[in-house]
Order: structure tokens, then C-alpha cells, then sequence
């Protein structure tokens, strides 16, 4: 009977860590700065509208129950 060869666990990259490793390769660190930044941005700026709906959904509410 054979001892089965060890098994190398290699973590699997996601796929940003991935986009991540291109993007370092592509781009200088500047342009990575003021692309993550943007990015934060845009996230900020959709949670700010979410935001901007569920508060007019609320007061829709409340002037609708009111007599």
C-alpha cells in the first residue's frame, strides 16, 4: 500500500483579489488611487439615493395615514 503524496492547499484568489494583481500590473499607483476613489464614490453616491428613496417612502406613509 502507497502513502497517499502530501496535499498542497493553495488559496484560490476571488475575483477582485485577481482584478486587483492586473490592475496593480497595468496601471501606475496613481491612476489605482483615483480609480478606487471613484469607485467609493459611486458605492457612497447609491447609498445616498437608497437612502433618499426609503426617506420618501416614510413620509409618504406617514402623510397617507394621517386623517
Amino acid at each position: 500500500m502507497q502513502a497517499a503524496p502530501p496535499v498542497r492547499a493553495t488559496a484560490i484568489p476571488s475575483f477582485s483579489t485577481a482584478l486587483r494583481a492586473v490592475e496593480s500590473l497595468l496601471m501606475s499607483s496613481g491612476q489605482r488611487t483615483a480609480r478606487r476613489n471613484a469607485w467609493t464614490s459611486v458605492l457612497e453616491d447609491r447609498r445616498r439615493a437608497k437612502d433618499r428613496v426609503e426617506t420618501q417612502r416614510v413620509i409618504d406613509q406617514s402623510l397617507s395615514i394621517r386623517p
